[in-house]
């Protein structure tokens, strides 16, 4: 088997960007057969390689990432330490030896509808990174009804606190009673920002539910609380469309059952 470059293979492990793993290398932090490792060198199954202290196993079966769409429910929060001791999305997760889980994005308490996972720190960092302008797309509930005018407003930028800000595509959904439903998409993923925009002009979100993000749609079978995971021709093609390098595996690779 060849030997691949040693930053790839430590973001392909989940442990961050290539351009992370590149500086960790330069700063001494990885270790390989017990010498201090350079940018650029090479590494198979049978090189001992250490993080920070610690010993990283590399997959080298398989160049493809795990992707898991997770469809949130409201009251689960997305970190792995709340003080708190609130219920978390990552304890949904399955378990693994040599990567680790990184969310794509973040969903506050309040908020349901489509998770993405991954253990690849550069697929996620190229879907969550501002100048990559990764559209994220919301149904929204509120009390009461958007003016043509807020809109108007809504579309073509509101200055927050922290920078200005707006929808892409803001699109009347229907409603009953006082509750009205919007579909709403944005190009960035600041905190509570689609609150915070309804906010400006006055009007409180009841309800907000991610359906997707980026190319990756939550699919109607995915029910609250449940997890997919992407089958590897899947995640080839969302590799593709994030612009990354695509190396088939050796040989096919047997992933937990869905659920």
């Amino acid at each position: 088997m060849d030997k691949q470059k040693l930053h790839k293979m430590l973001a392909h492990s989940g442990l961050g960007s290539r351009r992370a793993m590149e500086e960790a290398i330069l700063s001494g932090r990885v270790m390989v057969n017990g010498k201090r490792a350079e940018v650029g060198m090479r590494v198979g199954p049978e090189d001992m390689i250490r993080f920070e202290g610690r010993i990283v196993k590399l997959k080298f079966t398989s160049r493809l990432p795990r992707v898991m769409l997770y469809h949130k429910p409201e009251g689960e929060i997305v970190s792995r330490d709340d003080p708190e001791k609130r219920a978390t999305v990552f304890e949904k997760l399955p378990r693994m030896r040599s990567a680790k889980w990184i969310s794509i994005g973040r969903l506050d308490f309040n908020t349901s509808g489509l998770l993405i996972f991954t253990t690849s720190g550069e697929l996620a960092n190229r879907l969550t990174h501002p100048g990559f302008e990764v559209e994220r797309e919301y149904s929204v509930r509120i009390l009461g009804r958007v003016t043509p005018d807020q809109a108007k407003l809504l579309t073509s930028g509101i200055e927050l606190e922290d920078g200005p800000a707006k929808f892409e595509v803001f699109s009347d959904e229907g409603g009953e009673g006082a509750n009205h439903w919007y579909r709403v998409i944005l190009k960035e993923g600041r905190n509570r920002v689609v609150r915070r925009l309804f906010e400006s002009i006055g009007l409180t979100v009841s309800r907000l539910i991610r359906t997707r993000f980026g190319p990756l749609v939550l699919p109607s079978r995915v029910k609250r609380g449940m997890l997919l995971e992407l089958e590897e021709h899947e995640v080839a093609a969302l590799m593709k469309w994030a612009g990354l390098e695509v190396e088939k595996p050796e040989k096919p690779v047997k992933r937990p059952g869905r659920r």
